[in-house]
């Protein structure tokens, strides 16, 4: 564990967060474990590109008119999201059976939410590193609907399509979040983080950028039970980058999962023979904040000082993987200070990404940094 260090751990932290996200993304919304051993003997180990069959994927269930499955009016709908507003050109591979959810995309690449984390860190950047929702949903609005689009991926959540149905509706962009069965998602929490750092790194209150992080998250994910997760996790970033030993961030794991979803970590990781009696077992390996939220806990508390094996176990582990390993890997890098770097050389977008995120802290003032570390500390 090194010295307390708020900067490096933030600059730690987002690294390992894009490297977890590409090192899950081939085996992402496996839910058979032994679905990944048959298609990567022994299991991921390094960045693999997507395969071309995915033996559990829905995708051709879901709609691509609006957030959620399919309904049976989809097909009078004049104009889709998925292909005519979103997705520009993919719309193609939505209609096929164990079509990959992230077709075609190569080893090394990141998904649509974490590229989408790069649109708050672009955002925060632009505007001194505070937030701001005009200038995010802008920029959001732009992105996603760019063509061709400029990102690699094939599929969107059921978050950004009803944002996008929604808005070709003509309601307001920030009266855009869309409810469906799975707004109470971990996707929500992975743009929260570039925010949560860049502002506190600028002496900006805990309180004030836990609204902040609300005000983000409520623009697309409303629902009040993944706010109320989204300020634990918010205040358990702030607590692990200035903590000073693994003690003391198992302290905070501990306490954070006690009062955010009443569990006790200790009990569960001594008690267990393996993940899969967690994730899988006693918590559900799928989106749903409920149990990805208190699995993401479990994980960082047994890999708190193996930061690797942490990111490699969650993507072997199946599941909605790919966000509740870029919430892990955030954890994991901001209790440690660690990054990941070999792997993160490897990203296919390695050199845009240093470059955003040395953006997005540029100007952090070192007096500042210790200022708020001691606010944190006290």
């Amino acid at each position: 564990m090194v010295s307390p260090d708020p900067h490096q751990r933030a600059i730690a932290a987002l690294k390992n967060a894009f490297v977890a996200d590409a090192l899950a993304m081939p085996v992402h919304w496996y839910y058979n474990p032994m679905d990944i051993l048959r298609q990567f003997p022994g299991g991921i180990g390094g960045f693999e590109a997507a395969p071309e069959f995915h033996p559990s994927s829905i995708m051709s269930l879901h709609s691509t008119s609006h957030g959620g499955r399919r309904r049976s009016q989809d097909k009078n709908a004049s104009r889709e999201i998925v292909g005519d507003v979103i997705l520009r050109g993919k719309r193609q591979f939505w209609g096929t059976s164990n079509r990959h959810y992230h077709h075609g995309m190569r080893a090394g690449e990141n998904t649509l939410n974490a590229h989408c984390a790069r649109v708050v860190i672009r955002a925060l950047a632009a505007n001194a590193g505070r937030y701001d929702k005009d200038r995010f949903l802008a920029d959001y609005i732009a992105f996603m609907t760019a063509d061709p689009p400029r990102h690699p991926d094939t599929y969107a959540e059921s978050y950004h399509r009803g944002f996008f149905a929604n808005l070709e509706a003509g309601n307001p962009a920030d009266q855009c979040g869309a409810v469906t069965h799975d707004t109470a998602s971990v996707g929500g929490l992975v743009s929260i983080a570039p925010l949560v750092f860049s502002e506190r790194l600028r002496a900006t209150p805990l309180t004030a950028v836990q609204e902040h992080c609300s005000q983000h998250l409520m623009l697309t994910h409303p629902d009040r039970s993944l706010e109320a997760i989204c300020g634990s996790y918010v205040a358990l970033l702030d607590a692990l980058s200035c903590c000073d030993s693994p003690a003391a961030a198992r302290q905070i794991l501990a306490d954070c999962a006690r009062t955010s979803v009443n569990i006790n970590l200790a009990k569960i990781v001594s008690s267990s023979r393996s993940d899969f009696d967690v994730i899988g077992g006693r918590f559900s390996p799928a989106c749903y904040i409920s149990g990805s939220w208190p699995g993401v806990l479990y994980l960082a508390h047994r890999y708190l000082e193996d930061p690797l094996s942490g990111l490699l176990a969650n993507a072997n582990l199946g599941g909605d993987n790919v966000h509740r390993g870029f919430v892990l890997g955030t954890i994991l890098g901001a209790a440690s200070g660690e990054a990941l770097d070999e792997l993160f050389k490897q990203l296919v977008d390695r050199e845009a990404l240093e470059k955003e995120l040395n953006g997005l802290l540029a100007d952090i003032n070192q007096s500042t940094v210790k200022a708020v570390g001691a606010e944190t500390i006290r």
